[in-house]
């Protein structure tokens, strides 16, 4: 779902014994670094023009309270130019 949203954003992910490091990182200069000890809350650090994080938090709160995301379940309409279009709802997204 986060490649939908914010197309390019890449991703990594470290773990170190009970220490967990996600980054992630966007070719406009945006990233994400958010470490945590084990299960508890992550510490996050974040710039660029967009908050990666933000977006990652978004989507997840939607699957937690919806116990689904927008994506499953879409029509997907592809245009003469060859994008396509999903759509569900009130939600919709734009690839290509």
């Amino acid at each position: 779902m986060l490649e939908v949203t914010t197309p390019g954003v890449e991703l990594t992910f470290e773990e170190n014994g009970r220490h967990r490091t996600a980054y992630m990182a966007h070719a406009d200069g945006s990233w994400a670094r958010a470490c945590a000890e084990w299960l508890d809350p992550p510490e996050v650090h974040q710039g660029g023009p967009r908050r990666l994080w933000d977006q990652l938090e978004r989507i997840r709160n939607r699957l937690n309270s919806e116990g689904g995301l927008p994506l499953y379940g879409s029509t997907v309409e592809i245009t003469p130019d060859g994008a396509c279009r999903l759509s569900r709802g009130k939600w919709s997204a734009t690839l290509g």
